[in-house]
């Protein structure tokens, strides 16, 4: 892709959140996120090739479909209560419809049925955009409008969404689709505790940009792309196999790892408002997702390639790649767990 082209895109995504994140009246919220995705599509079908047109496109129909849902919303609610003001959202009907059309762009369940198939068709660096930054602006909405939304609406959301996200990718041969998995199960995280503590949604969705970025980041180094060829990292990249089964531990959530941090601070605030069967269901769910993380993790490292390999060992030759933000994402996800008091004094 032309420089110029790519360098336009990426602004328009940024200014597109930005926006978003600086509105306060309905239609430059709805005008940010449209910007967005009109400038992610492109990137998204920039390698021609007929899976990702077709990933491109079911992209494209999910995300109008949710603007168009998020405009109808905010016109009813204007048309009930005189206000398009982001703040003044009353109306049950148009909040319902309006989380309805967040939870569609997100993917949380059971709105998520695009994630897996758009990520499937993508390249490794467009799916990462797709799975962190793309995430940015409809949560900032959902974070603004949490106190009015109903909060069983929320639960239902959340839980449904862990346990989708972990169920989904038990069966999955596809390393793609387990990162989709593992984000719609990341935002029922996110999405539980956004009404009573919304600065821990705000620790959950740092911790999952950072270990998601570090899992995506080391496929594109080994050009992975399946579990199969997970089994020949470890003769190409032996130090980046024991560093990756550790990001993927992180993500599942497991200490002393950084993933631990968000999904305990969040379950101590859920027995903190008297909710210890939604905290319950949600370790529960969260065991499912640690399973197929774990299966990554013996791919990587227990189990030897059936296949000897003919070509050199890419250790041996330089690599064009830039590999400080993986060491720096790597790092980041592994050893961040010694600092949750000074994330907690932070954020409060």
């Amino acid at each position: 892709m032309n420089p110029y082209v790519l360098a336009i895109l990426l602004s328009s995504l940024g200014l597109g959140t930005t926006l978003t994140f600086a509105s306060s009246h309905w239609l430059m919220a709805w005008m940010g996120l449209e910007i967005n995705t009109l400038a992610i599509t492109p990137l998204m079908a920039q390698h021609h090739h007929p899976r990702a047109v077709e990933a491109t496109t079911k992209y494209f129909l999910a995300q109008a479909t949710a603007a168009a849902m998020i405009l109808f919303a905010s016109a009813t609610n204007a048309w009930m209560t005189g206000e398009w003001n982001i703040n003044d959202l009353s109306n049950p009907a148009a909040t319902t419809m309006f989380m309805a059309a967040l939870a569609l762009k997100i993917g949380l369940a059971p709105m998520h049925f695009w994630m897996p198939e758009v990520l499937q068709g993508l390249d490794l660096l467009t799916g990462l955009i797709l799975s962190t930054w793309q995430k940015l602006a409809p949560l900032a909405l959902i974070i603004q409008t949490a106190q009015a939304i109903d909060p069983t609406m929320l639960t239902i959301l959340a839980v449904t969404s862990t346990l989708v996200g972990g169920w989904g990718g038990l069966n999955q041969t596809q390393v793609r689709k387990i990162l989709a998995y593992s984000s719609i199960a990341h935002m029922g995280w996110m999405i539980i505790i956004v009404q009573y503590a919304p600065q821990l949604t705000l620790v959950a969705l740092g911790t999952y940009i950072v270990m998601t970025s570090a899992a995506f980041l080391t496929m594109k180094v080994s050009s992975t792309t399946k579990i199969s060829t997970l089994a020949t990292t470890w003769s190409k990249y032996p130090i980046l196999t024991a560093t990756t089964a550790l990001v993927l531990l992180s993500l599942g959530g497991l200490p002393p790892l950084t993933g631990f941090m968000p999904k305990w601070l969040i379950l101590q605030e859920l027995t903190k408002q008297g909710l210890p069967m939604v905290a319950t269901a949600m370790v529960l769910t969260a065991l499912i997702s640690l399973y197929f993380y774990l299966r990554l993790c013996y791919a990587m490292t227990l189990t030897i390639s059936p296949n000897t390999a003919n070509s050199t060992t890419p250790w041996r030759t330089a690599t064009n790649q830039a590999l400080f933000p993986l060491a720096l994402f790597t790092v980041t996800a592994l050893a961040l767990l010694p600092m949750t008091p000074a994330v907690m004094a932070l954020i409060t």
